[in-house]
């Protein structure tokens, strides 16, 4: 398995003023991450809008995306969607393109049972040949797994490889280490928490922040990972009013937002989704000014 540790930037999906994916754009936007630095890149999470995506577009993102990185760095593919078949379908359309890994979240209309999950994730390693990020967001997807289930996922599913946990619980990144006698990678998916849990043993950093303040993300990085405590402290002191702003105010908002006002324009989110109101986008300028 190709090994995913540092920086893993997720990028926003642009669209155009027509609403379609703007490749050029999103091209542009992941050449600049990786250019920056960025240890591994991962398109279509809650950041890209995967969810409000036709199958075309999401197949569009994942191509664009993995011919934009042209193999400097892994790319994991978020590909969740509501049943396991159609989970598979996206799966293999990313391993296809050439995909290094994939990030599933349990989405589903009714709430998932342990048994159902860990067959859906079994299924889903069975039928794809590519590593399983397992990715614990309780407050998208209204499934919440235990680190117990976790680890036992990573015990007993050949393809679950790896964690993404975003419930901002340090005791839980903790109990996967623990449980699984450090032997499962996880990664850290609550911005306001990265200080925390790179300090305790996270392989990696699940963050679209990059798209915004990407120096600053990789020196938080390599400040935790020599040990240098003082400037990690800075550097997490600086970064975090943007890291709780752009979480508050939601993820594909906020960070288009932000390239916007960086000189990036990569359009609106998608509806329902909406941009961020006045007294915001001026609340963000001030941010973004302050680093």
């Amino acid at each position: 398995m190709t090994t995913i540790e540092g920086v893993i930037a997720y990028p926003v999906t642009p669209f155009t003023a027509a609403d379609t994916v703007n490749t050029a754009g999103l091209a542009a936007l992941v050449d600049r991450l990786v250019t920056a630095g960025a240890h591994a890149i991962a398109p279509l999470g809650s950041t890209g809008e995967s969810a409000y995506l036709t199958e075309a577009e999401y197949d569009t993102v994942v191509e664009t995306t993995i011919g934009a990185v042209a193999g400097r760095v892994p790319v994991v593919v978020g590909a969740s969607d509501l049943t396991t078949a159609a989970t598979i379908s996206r799966a293999r359309r990313a391993q296809r393109a050439g995909a290094d890994a994939v990030m599933i979240l349990p989405v589903s209309y009714w709430k998932l049972s342990e048994r159902e999950i860990v067959e859906h994730y079994r299924g889903i390693g069975e039928a794809v040949g590519l590593p399983i990020m397992v990715y614990n967001n309780p407050a998208t997807s209204g499934i919440d797994m235990s680190p117990r289930l976790l680890v036992s996922m990573f015990e007993t599913i050949p393809a679950v490889r790896m964690v993404k946990e975003s419930t901002g619980d340090l005791a839980r990144m903790l109990a996967l280490r623990d449980y699984s006698g450090g032997e499962l990678p996880y990664y850290n998916g609550s911005n306001p928490l990265v200080l925390d849990a790179l300090r305790n043993g996270a392989s990696g950093w699940c963050t679209a922040a990059p798209c915004l303040a990407p120096r600053q993300c990789l020196d938080l990085y390599d400040a935790v990972r020599a040990g240098d405590i003082e400037t990690a402290d800075s550097v997490y002191a600086g970064l975090r009013p943007l890291l709780e702003f752009i979480v508050a105010g939601g993820l594909p908002a906020t960070v288009k937002a932000g390239l916007g006002i960086l000189g990036h324009d990569l359009g609106d989110p998608r509806r329902p989704l909406l941009p961020p109101t006045r007294d915001s986008r001026s609340q963000l300028e001030g941010i973004l000014a302050g680093l």
